[in-house]
């Protein structure tokens, strides 16, 4: 790492916030589409390099800091986002786990409201009384900003609604564009449609939206006091009749093998649309279900995206590497020779595990389709035979880890029966120094401890220097010896103190998550936390009969359990949290109480529910502020029995005098049945 390494990152950045001002606040881009693209790429080069990080960075920043000029409102109901699928395995997927989320027949079919996704930016119109009170944009989901004055200026946005079938109150939700031709004319001045529409919504004075031909699509509602309609295709011909504009393109449709078929067709005609769309948005249309399906924690279960075909090219395998992550998955990945994709320059590409190379018969020296889909990481997704030279040579997977040299193991799985694809170092925890490396890098990560200033190269060359082995050495390091090294100065060592010292004080999921447990991710850790409350109780779990107790948790399973009791084996890892809890300040997580019928109550189901999946029982319990166990104890409040239940747990909340509840019970209560 050199100074003028570390100057030309801090310089790139400037002239990043410089482009941003112009275009986010000042409405003006001053560089190109490929421009701006290509700053980006140099700055993450220049962080994967030499390790760099700041807050200004676009790794860490998303979308845009909402502007002072524009006031934030909150959202009645969220304006979240869309899963995505890239291909007919993810559709059958996506509808196989609503049919067994609804408790449907395996050979039922949805009917969908299939809708072109429009690549522009989304608005929420709020109407009361027929007249447009205020217009939002997405923001970050939960609040959005106020632009009302620049949406006014659009013509198909009506600014009343004189209807008598139009709500007292609802949030209409569209898409603001530009179509290609009206593009074409103000190009010059913009770095494509989108960005347009975006710099547009987004001046301070509405005068000059006006003068940009913005076009607005109505889709959806967010808020509404009332609805009428019984199904999304019957809202659209709502829509129209109240003078919003539709998609021509709107269709109805049933089957998955119509919407592969539909999104085939529209494929082909993308090009020759009016305005810019990325893929197909299918949405389950019948509104009863929609409900009944609610939502996951960032996007609908109901709806999915079908994104277009991805990138991809072609290229030849120069070498095979193998990458030891954090839990000790051997990863194959495939060093290509450089190929564009989607304007990203790709040399590695996973070949996801060994399992994958012999099936797909992958060689060194042959020439390979590789794809890009979306932020997935590049693959090899197949081998052109006719190309192989007599050179290729076959891959032999390693028996023994490359940075160890323990054994390397494939684990059975005792809830698939099978043996795991993946091979793994059999050296446990900080014992192998490729794990160790990878789980300091996981440790001060931004989802973790959020340690600025300890980007992946940092920890690497603070390794190598023999600065840090375990977690708790991030707390003792010497900045006066650091403050002299190549690259770094008084001020960036103080910077990076204070980013520690900042990092002392979190809440107990965040602290389980940065131990890099395996099978314990965020959604995990924060259950985990839930129900421990405390770190005291967290570190008894070292008395492993304690770690039973998790069991009562839904959502931790077996898995889960084996891996607590595996990491609380290891005496370095009891070592390391023993130092951490020295040092850091481990707060108990808020839990925010969701109120309802059974607001602080713990459930359990046992049996078989009519026409109700477990899933949705679930879904219904904890939407109405209940949580639900797996165990039978003194702390379960109601016991839901269906058919057949298992009886020794019904003789267990009997001789503990739990309430037990058959599911006509349990509907009655939570309002499914009148």
């Amino acid at each position: 790492m050199s100074s003028s390494s570390l100057k030309g990152y801090k310089n790139k950045l400037k002239l990043l916030e410089k482009y941003n001002k112009f275009y986010y606040q000042n409405q003006k881009p001053i560089v190109s589409d490929k421009q701006f693209d290509k700053l980006k790429t140099e700055i993450l080069e220049l962080e994967k390099k030499h390790g760099f990080s700041d807050t200004k960075s676009p790794s860490v920043k998303i979308g845009y800091k909402p502007s002072k000029k524009f006031q934030k409102f909150k959202h009645k109901v969220k304006m979240l986002s869309l899963s995505n699928a890239f291909n007919q395995e993810d559709l059958i997927n996506f509808q196989k786990k609503n049919i067994n989320f609804l408790a449907l027949d395996k050979n039922y079919e949805f009917e969908y409201s299939a809708e072109p996704k429009i690549d522009g930016i989304s608005a929420s119109l709020n109407y009361k009384k027929g007249k447009l009170i205020r217009g939002l944009s997405r923001g970050d989901g939960e609040e959005g900003e106020d632009i009302t004055e620049n949406l006014k200026t659009i013509r198909d946005i009506p600014l009343n609604v004189s209807h008598p079938d139009f709500p007292e109150e609802i949030d209409i939700r569209g898409e603001v564009f530009i179509e290609t031709n009206d593009f074409k004319k103000i190009e010059k001045d913009f770095a494509n449609p989108r960005n347009a529409a975006s710099g547009s919504l987004r001046q301070k004075d509405p005068k000059k939206t006006k003068l940009i031909p913005l076009k607005f699509i109505a889709y959806t509602f967010g808020f509404t006091s009332e609805m009428k309609s019984k199904k999304q295709s019957d809202f659209i011909k709502d829509l129209d009749k109240w003078n919003f504009k539709t998609s021509e393109l709107n269709k109805t449709i049933k089957g998955v093998d119509n919407l592969v078929k539909y999104h085939f067709d529209i494929e082909k005609k993308r090009f020759n649309l009016k305005y810019d769309i990325d893929g197909i948005v299918y949405k389950v249309n019948d509104f009863n279900l929609q409900k009944r399906l609610g939502f996951m924690a960032t996007a609908p279960r109901w709806a999915v995206a079908h994104k277009f075909s991805a990138n991809y090219s072609v290229t030849k395998i120069i070498d095979i590497d193998i990458q030891v992550g954090r839990t000790g998955a051997l990863t194959p990945v495939a060093k290509v020779k450089p190929v564009n994709i989607g304007g990203v320059m790709v040399s590695n590409a996973t070949l996801h595990n060994e399992d994958e190379i012999i099936r797909k018969d992958i060689r060194i020296g042959d020439t390979v389709k590789i794809e890009r889909a979306g932020d997935v990481i590049p693959h090899v997704i197949s081998v052109d035979q006719k190309l192989r030279s007599p050179e290729s040579k076959k891959y032999i997977f390693p028996d023994k880890c490359p940075s160890c040299g323990s054994k390397t193991i494939k684990e059975y799985n005792s809830i698939t029966k099978k043996v795991d694809a993946v091979r793994r170092c059999s050296n446990d925890g900080f014992g192998c120094e490729k794990i160790s490396i990878e789980k300091l890098k996981h440790f001060v990560s931004k989802d973790a401890l959020n340690i600025e200033g300890l980007g992946k190269k940092v920890i690497e060359k603070f390794w190598d220097l023999k600065f840090i082995k375990l977690p708790n050495d991030i707390f003792n390091l010497n900045f006066e010896i650091i403050s002299k090294l190549e690259g770094w100065g008084y001020q960036s060592a103080q910077n990076l103190k204070n980013s520690i010292n900042k990092s002392k004080k979190l809440k107990l999921d965040k602290f389980i998550y940065s131990l890099g447990i395996r099978h314990i991710g965020q959604e995990n850790a924060k259950l985990i936390s839930e129900f421990l409350g405390n770190y005291s109780n967290f570190v008894k779990l070292k008395e492993q009969k304690n770690i039973e107790d998790l069991s009562n948790i839904d959502g931790i399973g077996e898995t889960q359990i084996t891996s607590l009791k595996n990491f609380f084996k290891n005496n370095l890892n009891l070592k390391v949290i023993s130092s951490l809890s020295k040092v850091l300040i481990i707060e108990k997580n808020n839990i925010k109480k969701k109120g309802g019928v059974f607001s602080n109550k713990t459930l359990m189901f046992t049996g078989k529910l009519d026409n109700i999946s477990r899933a949705e029982a679930k879904s219904i319990v904890e939407n109405n502020g209940g949580k639900i166990v797996s165990n039978v104890s003194k702390k379960l409040d109601y016991l839901i029995t269906g058919e057949k239940p298992t009886l020794r747990k019904v003789k267990m909340a009997n001789d503990l005098k739990v309430k037990i509840l058959n599911q006509i019970d349990f509907e009655k209560i939570s309002k499914l049945r009148q």
